[in-house]
């Protein structure tokens, strides 16, 4: 029961970079490493924290911190209120974008024309903001703004959501077979087939996702739920200039 509480209360947590010192990939003797193993946690690195005495540790539930003896633990968002910072969010993003560099290759992608921005969206076919999102995709194409799907199924590795979403990605023709479903077609069932579905997942999961659509920006932000495409364009625009 202890695993399952604690998964399920980490899954919301984002996860932290190295930014705060050193990472070293932890010993399996470690204590932290030993004593979050019985609560069904693994500890892929530790690094400093800025706050004395706490370990920030890379898990693959998320960002978490702990005494060095493993004994206590915190979650949550780090912020350095004289700099107002989020911490947490801000080293996040190189890890977002370390992390959707290992799945490009099975991305669904509706490249524009003339790019000039890309954006990542974690999505579920079943999802109403999705939908609206997918009908301003020749929008967001126009103002040259390439879109990447990653599958997130929101009702997890099993039922009709996940199913339909492997489905997508194992169609001949993902991008007619991803508008199709969007639009409320059913989707055609593609039996042996072997897609990323649970990897896409687990990555969105180790990024804190809980919802769709879920929006990665270039420089690895995150901007969680729908935003009309003239929105999107001017935070890519402003990202670009800052």
């Amino acid at each position: 029961m202890k695993k399952l509480v604690l998964a399920g209360a980490i899954l919301g947590t984002s996860i932290s970079a190295f930014a705060n010192g050193v990472a070293a990939i932890p010993d399996a003797n470690d204590p932290i490493v030993t004593k979050f193993a019985e609560l069904g946690v693994t500890v892929k690195q530790i690094s400093p924290s800025p706050v004395a005495g706490l370990k920030e540790l890379i898990t693959d539930k998320g960002v978490l911190y702990a005494s060095a003896d493993g004994q206590y633990l915190m979650q949550g968002t780090l912020i350095d209120l004289n700099n107002r910072n989020n911490l947490t969010e801000q080293a996040l993003n190189g890890v977002r974008k370390e992390g959707l560099a290992q799945y490009e290759d099975s991305m669904i992608v509706y490249k524009a024309k003339n790019e000039k921005h890309s954006i990542t969206v974690f999505t579920d076919i079943s999802c109403g903001y999705c939908r609206k999102l997918h009908r301003e995709l020749d929008d967001l194409l126009e103002a040259g703004i390439t879109v990447k799907y990653l599958a997130f199924p929101r009702g997890g590795l099993q039922g009709s959501g996940y199913a339909d979403l492997m489905n997508v990605w194992c169609a001949k023709d993902q991008q007619e077979a991803m508008t199709a479903a969007k639009s409320g077609a059913d989707t055609k069932v593609m039996a042996g087939c072997h897609a990323p579905v649970a990897e896409h997942y687990q990555l969105g999961q180790s990024f804190g996702i809980s919802g769709t659509p879920a929006i990665i920006l270039e420089d690895g932000t995150m901007i969680p739920g729908y935003q009309p495409a003239a929105a999107l364009a001017a935070a890519l625009d402003a990202n670009k200039s800052s």
